[in-house]
Parts: C-alpha cells; sequence; structure tokens
C-alpha cells in the first residue's frame, strides 16, 4: 500500500512517540509499504524538504512553532498546522500524489483538516492512532476546567475523530471513551497497542559506575517530566529509602517539571538520586543493562487509561517495573497478570515503600522475571504486530 502517516514529532527528536514513529514507519517499509511520513517543521527556511531515510520517506513541511513554548502561542501554532502543511505540501513534488491510506497519529488533536484533505483528495481510508486523550486527561488532572478553553480543544479533537474510519486505542479501557463514536455506520474500534522496536545493547553516555549510585540496585526512570507523570511520589520513596545503601534512584530526561524536581531533591539531600539529562533513543538499551527496575509513575487524578511507552522498553530490556498508576488502569492489571512488577493504584508512599522493598526482595529468588519481562515485549508490543494489525484493518 502506498501510505502518508501524518505526525508532529519524529527522530531525531528523542520523545518516546518520535521513537515510536520512526520504528513504525520503518516496519511498514520493511513489509513492502511505500510509507511517507508528513511532518510540520518551524525551523525550514523553504517551503519544504524531502529526504528518504531506511526506506521511508520524510517530508518536513513548514509550519509555526508550536514546541517549548507558552500554552497561548502553541494553540494558536497548532490551530495553524494543518492548513500551513496543506499549503505547503501543495508547492512539493508531492503535490498530486494519490495514497491508499492515510494515518495520523495524535497527538496532537489538530491533524484532523489535513487528514480530512488528504482522504478526500485520495478516496481513501483514515486510521487514527490515539495515544493520548486530550483534553479529558487535563481536566483530570486540574489543569484544566471544563470552561471554554476546553470546550474549544475538545471540539477540534472530536472533529479529528469524525475524520477517521477506524481509530486504534492502546487499551481495552479507552473503548469506552469512543462508545457513541463507533455507532454511526463505516467506523470501526480497534486496539492498537503501543509498540517498540527490538534493539541491542550499545554504548551509553552514562556510566552509573561515574555517578555517586556506584555499586547501587538503580531504580531508573526515562521518560518526560512534566504535570501527568507526577513523579513527587518517586522522589518520596527515594527519601523514605535513603538508609537503604544498595538502593539508588536515577532520573533521565526533560520536561516542565524537570529542574522543580531536580532542585527538590538537591534541598532535600537525597544523596540516592541522580538526575541526567535526556539521551539518544538508540543508548537507551545500554542504560538499562545498568539498572534493576523501571520506574513508570502516572498521576492518579487520570480517568483514561495509558500502556507508557517507557514500560515497553523496560519490558524489551528485561527490567521489572515499579508502577504508580490511576486506579482501575489496564496497566495494573497487566503487571499483576504477567507477574512483571508491583504497582499501586494509591500513590500511598507507604505502600510504594512496601512494594519497591518486595520487588527487590523478589529480584533475589525469582530468577524468571526478566525472562518474563522480555517474552512479554516479544508476544505483545512489536512493531510488526503493529503494522499488521493497521493492514488487516484498513483493508477489512
Amino acid at each position: 500500500m502506498r501510505i502518508a502517516l501524518i505526525a508532529d514529532t519524529y527522530s531525531p527528536l528523542r520523545t518516546s512517540g518520535a521513537v515510536q514513529l520512526r520504528d513504525l514507519s520503518r516496519e511498514f517499509a520493511k513489509q513492502g509499504h511505500e510509507i511517507t511520513v508528513l511532518l510540520p517543521s518551524s525551523d525550514l527556511s523553504s517551503a519544504f524538504t524531502v529526504e528518504d531515510l531506511d526506506g521511508v520517506q520524510i517530508v518536513r513541511l513548514k509550519a509555526p512553532k508550536t514546541k517549548d513554548i507558552g500554552y497561548v502561542r502553541r494553540t494558536i501554532g497548532e490551530f495553524l498546522m494543518p492548513f500551513a502543511m496543506r499549503w505547503n505540501l501543495g508547492k512539493s513534488p508531492l503535490a498530486q500524489q494519490r495514497w491508499h491510506a492515510v494515518i495520523w497519529y495524535s497527538p496532537s488533536i489538530f491533524h484532523g483538516p489535513f487528514a480530512k484533505w488528504l482522504k478526500r483528495k485520495s478516496d481513501c481510508k483514515g486510521y487514527l492512532i490515539i495515544r493520548d486523550i486530550f483534553p479529558q486527561w487535563a481536566v483530570d488532572l486540574g489543569i484544566m476546567r471544563r470552561g471554554l478553553p476546553f470546550r474549544v480543544l475538545d471540539a477540534i479533537s472530536r472533529y479529528q475523530y469524525s475524520v477517521a474510519d477506524i481509530i486504534g486505542v492502546q487499551t481495552p479501557g479507552n473503548l469506552k471513551f469512543f462508545d457513541k463514536w463507533e455507532k454511526k455506520d463505516g467506523r470501526r474500534l480497534v486496539i492498537l497497542q503501543n509498540w517498540v522496536a527490538d534493539a541491542v545493547v550499545g554504548p551509553c553516555s552514562i556510566s552509573v559506575a561515574d555517578t555517586a549510585l556506584v555499586g547501587r540496585k538503580i531504580f531508573v526512570y526515562a521518560g518526560n517530566m512534566g504535570v501527568a507523570q507526577n513523579l513527587d511520589v518517586l522522589l518520596e520513596l527515594a527519601g523514605r529509602m535513603r538508609d537503604r545503601t544498595d538502593i539508588g534512584f536515577l532520573f533521565i530526561g526533560r520536561g516542565s517539571e524537570a529542574s522543580r524536581l531536580q532542585t527538590f531533591a538537591l534541598s532535600q539531600s537525597l544523596d540516592n538520586v541522580v538526575f541526567r539529562p535526556e539521551i539518544d533513543p538508540d543508548e537507551i538499551p545500554g542504560l538499562y543493562a545498568q539498572c534493576a527496575v523501571g520506574l513508570v509513575s502516572l498521576d492518579p487524578r487520570h480517568q483514561t487509561h495509558n500502556i507508557p511507552g517507557k514500560f515497553i522498553t523496560y519490558m524489551q530490556s528485561g527490567l521489572p517495573v515499579l508502577a504508580v498508576v490511576n486506579r482501575g488502569n489496564d496497566l495494573a492489571t497487566v503487571i499483576q497478570i504477567e507477574n512483571v512488577g508491583r504497582v499501586s493504584e494509591t500513590a500511598d508512599p507507604v505502600e510504594l515503600h512496601a512494594l519497591a522493598t518486595d520487588l527487590i526482595t523478589a529480584l533475589d529468588n525469582d530468577h524468571e522475571m526478566t525472562l518474563r519481562c522480555r517474552a512479554m515485549y516479544s508476544n505483545h508490543y512489536s512493531p510488526v504486530s503493529a503494522v499488521h494489525q493497521i493492514i488487516d484493518s484498513l483493508t477489512a
């Protein structure tokens, strides 16, 4: 099939979404499909650029800046983004291209107009990959109230849903959110689990042996450090475990909360905690090879379900997880049934401390846990199965 994939993030960016889309695109190409990734870029001096990388055609289209700016400017930029992409695609060699399918990835919620235009132009189906139900989660976390801004963003997200013929959500728990959407004729709702490509252990710019955590069993968190991650609870856990000289906490990444969290750790003299900036995704396997446990944290106020990409990379590397999630999240069930770690649905510091201690003890006695983690990755979270699922849905 000839496929257009619309996104707002891609390699060489280091976000989990960028890595996921890179891996998915490569797998489409490996399976013999013609894949073109359409991306906005505020850094271009021309209307577009076209390059081929790993069998994937990557088209960057000039669009307003939407990253690392204030909320108001970002919202305006994202609103204008799909129209700028459409305009500048018209100036490119692909202006008359026709597609067999249009796929787009959310976040962002603003791709609807561009996706609809490409669908209509090619008379083809549209597949929306939902990884983030926004603005609902922002209301759940108290970041946004159900006022005018919410209603506007909710209308934009629902317009995006209306454009899709197929929506792929990442967990069964998110199916209910789209009950009304699915009732219209011709629409199909499916579960498309997260994915990440297999990777070999290579060099890493971070060496635990060169930090204050040398010789300890490392609890590692690698990813975005924002409001939705509720990382304060993990620092509180580190404080409760500071007397355990065999345990250390390593935080890798960037985000709106990163500086505040690091300042807090210093103010509390948490000598069992080390922060480092984000690293290239290709270095992650080398990082995890130095660690014992992967950390997952989601704000307990979330009402939607989420299986973060970092959880999958932990499984891929054979790292059991210590997770803090909102009550009822499908991830808790997965961890418990597969016996690949410990999980708290309360964010209670006392409970989390007990779970962390229990997990370390289990690691010393349950030598099959690492194997279970790797098997779970192989069976459920590869891009090979994701591409097969998407193509099957589009051709059904």
